[in-house]
């Protein structure tokens, strides 16, 4: 049995089972950490353990669907990750390339849609090409939604949503106060509708417990899981535990549920 994060960090279960009539969580989000370590560990190249991981990518997208996941959002590559050597760097845009080549035929037959969020105009050509044939190509899929977080970073979307909103109103388009719902519909998930654009689950792989500039709004009452397994090893399995841990919370929102009888 795997071990997991409940309510806190130091509180552990040895016994949870998975139960796949029990409450799915519509949107799943993952930090996808650890390709680099699990490749050194393997006496390998940091470059083999992302490719190895983005294999994995392939295995986690279809169990996820089938379970009955609406959205599944992947951290691939964030605005801080221009700081790697340009050797990894290069190799990273060219994973979607090789990705969605022999990806896609697979994604349309499990009728999953690929979106992807992020300043695709800053990645090379080649990668926004990858990018648009798969959006293009699966666009009529009506399953689960596979989205990658690609050149994105949380602190430049909320400052792009504001320098947006700011122009509108300069025009005159916005006369009354920026609520929530205006604010999260200049984010980048504001494409996934109002009930898929907040993760109902963040999972992070590879034992780190920090959130990384990873969907910094959105997340304000997400479910946190943290797994000390590699991406590249995390498996259905490990999948299915991150779900249970879901499946036994209280999600509250900051409210109180029903008061139980004789409490007041």
């Amino acid at each position: 049995m795997f071990n997991f994060f409940v309510k806190d960090k130091k509180e552990k279960c040895d016994n949870v089972s998975f139960d796949e009539t029990k409450d799915i969580p519509k949107h799943i989000a993952v930090i996808m950490d650890g390709n680099g370590r699990w490749a050194q560990r393997k006496l390998l190249p940091r470059i083999a353990g992302h490719k190895e991981g983005m294999n994995n990518v392939k295995v986690i997208t279809k169990h996820a669907s089938r379970l009955g996941v609406k959205v599944l959002t992947l951290y691939a590559f964030s605005t801080e990750n221009w700081k790697r050597p340009t050797d990894e760097v290069n190799f990273l845009m060219k994973l979607p390339v090789d990705f969605f080549d022999v990806f896609v035929p697979e994604l349309i037959k499990e009728n999953v849609r690929v979106n992807v969020m992020g300043y695709k105009e800053f990645l090379p050509e080649h990668t926004q090409r990858a990018v648009e044939n798969a959006i293009n190509q699966t666009k009529d899929n009506t399953g689960m939604i596979l989205n990658f977080a690609l050149n994105y970073g949380s602190r430049a979307e909320i400052l792009t949503a504001v320098n947006e909103l700011v122009d509108l109103a300069k025009e005159g388009s916005i006369t009354d106060e920026v609520d929530e719902e205006l604010f999260s519909s200049h984010l980048m998930t504001a494409s996934l509708g109002k009930e898929l654009q907040n993760p109902d689950l963040l999972i992070r792989t590879s034992g780190e417990e920090r959130i990384s500039n990873f969907l910094l709004w959105q997340i304000a009452y997400s479910e946190l899981f943290f797994s000390d397994v590699y991406w590249p090893d995390f498996s259905t399995d490990h999948l299915e535990e991150a779900i249970a841990t879901f499946q036994l919370r209280t999600r509250r929102f900051g409210g109180l549920k029903e008061k139980t009888e004789g409490v007041k």
